[in-house]
């Protein structure tokens, strides 16, 4: 049985029914009928809390988990009227800082990928995001964890964390697969409040014309400075 979530194609069949009897209405007209069958007095108002419903009910799509340092302060999952994953901050948590932080992620087995070069891709977009949203992938070993890290939180490239609130921006991080690895975990995050999209993640194994990821860092690449002459 047909539900006013089905209007689009409800609509779609009332149109053929009436066209095989020779009465012929646009498809707008249709989903104005549509919606009167359910009380509503236009397309506008069904078309709205069609929305709505889809807006609240988020789901975890399959594969995939929610994580993080503070995950009850958010909620995640599908957002279907955008056709891509969603991590936002619960509004009654208003006081998040960069410290508290939500993923999606997948763990995955590194056996396929022992001795090779793998590379995630994903795009991401966020909304009134101050502290940002990333790709993220991380290599672990039976014994280890973090045999190759990396979040794109310390690049100064462009290539990095993606804040504010942006257009779909695709990111990509590239590791050597050791032959310990024994798991590979992998996704998305949200730092603080406002909200972040990620769609379109591929992981595939390329050759080594692609460049691994090197993990920026604070470090020094060598003792400098030692006399304390230099001066800012």
């Amino acid at each position: 049985m047909h539900t006013f979530m089905d209007a689009k194609l409800m609509a779609k069949q009332l149109r053929q029914a009436l066209a095989d009897r020779e009465i012929y209405l646009t498809h707008s007209d249709c989903l104005e009928l549509v919606a009167r069958q359910y009380n509503l007095a236009n397309w506008n108002i069904l078309s709205a809390k069609i929305e709505s419903v889809l807006e609240q009910n988020l789901t975890i799509p399959d594969g995939w988990m929610m994580s993080g340092g503070a995950p009850r302060f958010y909620r995640a999952g599908l957002d279907r009227k955008n056709g891509a994953a969603l991590i936002e901050n619960l509004p009654e948590y208003g006081r998040l800082t960069a410290t508290d932080y939500c993923t999606l992620m997948q763990s995955i087995t590194a056996e396929p990928y022992r001795g090779q070069r793998l590379r995630m891709i994903g795009e991401i977009r966020t909304e009134d995001a101050p502290d940002g949203g990333t790709v993220w992938m991380r290599i672990d070993s039976d014994n280890a964890r973090n045999l190759r890290f990396d979040n794109l939180e310390t690049r100064q490239d462009g290539q990095g964390i993606v804040k504010g609130t942006s257009d779909w921006i695709q990111r990509s991080i590239t590791f050597d697969v050791p032959e310990e690895a024994a798991s590979i975990h992998f996704g998305f995050f949200l730092k603080g409040t406002g909200r972040c999209l990620a769609r379109s993640f591929q992981l595939d194994i390329v050759d080594e014309a692609v460049p691994i990821t090197v993990r920026q860092t604070k470090f020094l690449p060598k003792p400098t400075n030692l006399d304390f002459r230099d001066v800012a």
